[in-house]
């Protein structure tokens, strides 16, 4: 049975055109630092946003009265090719200003993207300006989702806003329409981003980097404009700004929204902001207590596993010679993840507190009369069953991806352990690893990374949807 047909190829590709159209356009934006920097390497980004609005304009006009409307399917479809798209054409941007190898451009730009913050570039302080504000942007854009902005310029809210809101992993609304949640949860971001700006330029830190920092901040990316990352600065005033800003972007939009109406209270009272700052206390004052690190270092650490941020102020060689106990600590935050509703990758808590919920329920079925109906309930609302077995299940496949991945670092011969922190970091998006995913990476395992870092982005059935579509389009 065929699940693709021909006019739904012909509405994917319609679908598909708009967004590629507004990915040429945001490929010409670092132009701007071009000209104020005077490095005039400007056609490397003209020559990639031309391509991709293009194809845009071809697929969105050319098929335009032939799309049906919008499914789930659809919209899955869309948001795992456009994303992997703006990582295909941000990778010719980078190639052409930078002739860094096309391979290792893609995955910078997927790395961007998807907020993981790993970088191929052995020296960013010797880049053009352009290029560490597209990186840095690209982070920013990221976070909030590449479809998600998109759609914020489109012109005509409806269905197919809902299905594309909906194909990034995202259920939660701040208003009744996508439209006006859309606006709510990017003026929210937006207030954030400026304030990260003021607040680092109070700090003592220019104003270039304060942009940068604060967009990689917010969107809980890490990817820094300096060699030695946030440590760079050598400021614990920046570092406490840092950790606010990852913070506030693992924190769920809704949260943010109601604080004003609430006095705060919505935020203090939000379920998952309360584990996360209760999982960040526990694994600072275990790893301060037991090895005495310095403090304001472990808890940045912390804050950046947990809301897999990936930044640092630790140079690699340091936290590369970390005790084994403290990563598993930390590469277990990394797992878990922030907020749902968030800029954060990996798991994200509303899962992993879920799965522990239906555990629990299990359990007391099994010892309580026979008969008996057990409910699960998280801040006074009942939980469906069938959203408890859906977080179970995401938890599995998550787990035998990253088990995929680990086998084929290791089968490269790389440390089992150094191999396992590297792909929970990939797959997590989060970006800190232990010094084995660079630009001397095989190439094979960088088109592995950029996968993992693809599906974990996405939460994997948008990936899985379009793969198993490319498999039936090969057969028709």
């Amino acid at each position: 049975m065929r699940y693709i047909n021909k006019n739904d190829i012909i509405s994917i590709l319609s679908y598909s055109g708009q967004m590629m159209e507004v990915i040429g356009i945001m490929c010409l934006l670092p132009i701007v630092f071009e000209f104020i920097s005077l490095e005039f390497n400007v056609m490397g980004y003209v020559i990639a946003g031309l391509i991709s609005f293009t194809f845009g304009i071809l697929f969105d006009k050319g098929f335009s009265k032939y799309r049906k409307r919008m499914r789930l399917k659809h919209a899955m479809i869309v948001s795992a090719f456009i994303w992997m798209w703006a990582s295909i054409i941000g990778g010719v941007a980078l190639c052409l200003v930078t002739n860094l190898d096309y391979l290792s451009c893609v995955f910078e730009n997927m790395s961007a993207l998807t907020g993981t913050g790993i970088t191929m570039f052995r020296n960013v302080e010797s880049l053009p300006l352009s290029v560490l504000f597209f990186r840095s942007f690209e982070q920013w854009i990221g976070g909030l989702g590449v479809i998600i902005l998109v759609i914020g310029v489109m012109t005509r809210p409806g269905t197919a806003t809902a299905k594309l809101y909906q194909s990034e992993a995202r259920e939660e609304r701040l208003e009744p329409s996508i439209k006006s949640t859309l606006k709510k949860t990017f003026h929210i971001y937006l207030i954030y981003t400026v304030g990260g700006i003021i607040l680092y330029l109070i700090a003592g830190m220019p104003l270039f980097d304060s942009i940068n920092a604060s967009f990689t901040s917010i969107s809980t990316g890490g990817m820094s404009i300096k060699n030695a990352n946030m440590g760079f600065y050598h400021n614990d005033w920046i570092y406490l700004i840092t950790i606010i800003l990852m913070i506030l972007g693992a924190t769920s939009f809704t949260a943010h929204y109601r604080i004003i109406k609430t006095r705060g209270m919505s935020l203090i009272k939000d379920l998952q902001f309360q584990i996360m700052l209760i999982i960040v206390a526990i694994g600072f004052i275990l790893i301060t207590t037991i090895y005495h690190f310095i403090p304001i270092e472990t808890l940045f650490t912390v804050v950046s596993a947990i809301t897999t941020t990936g930044a640092s102020v630790e140079p690699d060689k340091i936290f590369n010679a970390w005790p084994i106990f403290p990563l598993i600590v930390i590469m277990t935050f990394m797992l878990i993840g922030g907020s749902s509703g968030s800029t954060v990758g990996s798991i994200k808590l509303l899962r992993v507190i879920m799965f522990f919920k239906g555990v629990y329920k299990h359990l007391k079925e099994i010892m309580s009369p026979e008969g008996r109906v057990m409910v699960i309930k998280i801040s006074n609302h009942i939980i469906p069953t069938k959203a408890v077995t859906e977080s179970g299940t995401y938890i599995t496949l998550f787990m035998v991806f990253v088990l995929i991945g680990w086998a084929l670092f290791c089968a490269f011969g790389y440390d089992p352990f150094k191999s396992l922190f590297g792909i929970v970091s990939l797959q997590g998006n989060n970006g800190l690893e232990l010094g084995i995913i660079n630009f001397d990476l095989h190439w094979f395992l960088k088109i592995v990374s950029i996968f993992h870092m693809w599906i974990g982005r996405l939460e994997i059935f948008p990936v899985l949807v379009l793969l198993k579509t490319c498999f039936e389009v090969l057969k028709i």
